[in-house]
């Protein structure tokens, strides 16, 4: 077994080349053996999104959770999001088959070992420890299937609350597994009148790439919006726990914006106050959660610890610049793309302002996209460190929850190494585009120097 398919926050990789089916038996018998082990855990729930590899995969995992005497309650084809619910009304840990907003040749296993969410850090490296000593149990567990759908759906209706706005609506599942429940779930609310595109159950994604975190992805939800004169896009990824925005112009609106506009809507029924980010968040945010009222909170990147600490802390809203929203104010929360967009939807249709101007009156800064920089796995964190070190030296002010987020009145840069692949991540912004031209052109030909 390739041990490098152990991520910081999942297992993922190549299909067939670093997973495959004898892989899937292997993290089978090894999950099902941990969990009754280390938490006296003997059913796990289960799952699989709608990539070609998933199947196969599923079914030789369950063989090697079963034959470890765990017992498997079997939803199938499912969301992530439909995962974490089948999680929630079991009261048990699972384990679902999917590679996310990777490309359709890659695929992999989110799981889980708490009620918080999915497996991360210490947590998976402990279980890649346990896994390479094949010191597994052996039984004979029951397979037992089940239909989450209607539970789903109800759970969807009866958290949101719509108003009396009609709204024209675009949305792009992006031929991911949320094309099998997205028509059912919009269909619930009468006020939504809702055009499909990319919208067939299809793994191979043949339109576009299913992260719609990436611009660039979402250029056919643009022109549709603008073509039907919609009041809002919205867009999923491959597995369907991030969520993306484009307003009634066509304009791509990041994450960090999108909990802005919730921040501005829901603060004031909130008890606790406190608002979470992760590291990638531009500070307009922070400006205007602070100018509300609010306490901001910054988390290091990365769903699993951004949920966790959304869910541990009881902070009622939270979210990351990758497209994870978390509305932990009612009913479980279940980092859902299709939830998050009926929450935003229902705050729309409460309005008679545009998207657009939903925005109006923030604080102004320019911000760089994410810029990503080769960089080995093994040489990653070491330049990051030289960097920390730079800029202790230049006496700079900084925050290191997360690589390095270097703070200065007139912006930041944001240099750390990227948890999912051999890269670093670079983000950069300003109140002024020359401020910002001088942070980026230092700390990028920092990190070149460093990288070569």
């Amino acid at each position: 077994m390739n041990t490098s398919i152990f991520k910081e926050y999942d297992i993922r990789a190549n299909y067939p080349n670093d997973i495959n089916e004898e892989t899937a038996y292997i993290i089978g018998l090894s999950y099902g053996s941990y969990i009754q082990e280390f938490f006296e855990k003997k059913k796990c729930v289960v799952g699989h999104d709608n990539r070609l590899s998933s199947p196969s995969l599923y079914e030789n995992m369950i063989k090697g959770i079963l034959e470890s005497g765990c017992n498997v309650i079997d939803y199938g084809q499912i969301t992530t999001p439909m995962h974490y619910y089948t999680r929630h009304i079991n009261r048990a840990f699972g384990i679902m088959v999917t590679a996310s907003h990777n490309p359709k040749d890659d695929n992999g296993f989110k799981f889980s070992f708490d009620d918080l969410a999915n497996a991360r850090g210490k947590m998976i490296y402990d279980f890649r420890d346990y896994t390479l000593k094949k010191e597994f149990l052996h039984g004979s567990g029951i397979r037992e299937k089940r239909d989450i759908k209607n539970d789903y759906l109800q759970y969807m209706k009866s958290n949101i609350d719509m108003g009396k706005r009609n709204l024209k609506v675009v949305i792009d599942p992006g031929n991911g597994v949320t094309s099998t429940i997205v028509k059912e779930c919009h269909n619930l609310f009468s006020n939504l009148d809702v055009t499909y595109i990319c919208d067939e159950n299809d793994g191979t994604f043949p339109n576009h790439h299913p992260d719609p975190a990436v611009e660039e992805n979402l250029s056919m939800l643009k022109e549709k919006v603008k073509e039907i004169k919609a009041d809002i896009g919205i867009a999923y990824d491959g597995d369907g726990d991030r969520v993306g925005f484009v307003d009634e112009l066509g304009n791509y609106v990041p994450a960090d914006k999108i909990l802005l506009i919730a921040t501005r809507a829901l603060i004031n029924t909130f008890q606790n106050k406190t608002i979470l980010y992760d590291v990638k968040c531009s500070k307009a945010l922070e400006d205007e959660i602070i100018k509300l009222g609010g306490i901001p909170y910054m988390e290091r990147t990365g769903t699993s610890y951004t949920e966790a600490s959304t869910k541990s802390k009881n902070i009622p809203l939270g979210g990351e610049y990758s497209g994870h929203l978390f509305f932990n104010d009612r009913g479980p929360e279940v980092c859902s793309g299709i939830y998050d967009g009926l929450r935003i939807l229902e705050i729309l249709s409460k309005t008679k302002k545009n998207f657009s101007n939903l925005l109006d009156g923030i604080e102004k800064y320019i911000t760089t996209p994410e810029i990503k920089i080769a960089s080995p796995n093994e040489k990653k964190f070491e330049i990051v460190e030289k960097v920390k070190n730079y800029v202790k030296e230049k006496q700079y002010n900084y925050n290191d929850i997360d690589g390095v987020r270097v703070l200065f009145k007139e912006g930041w840069a944001l240099i750390r190494a990227s948890n999912t692949g051999p890269n670093l991540i670079l983000r950069f912004e300003a109140k002024t585009q020359d401020f910002l031209y001088n942070i980026e052109k230092e700390f990028t030909d920092l990190v070149n120097s460093f990288n070569q």
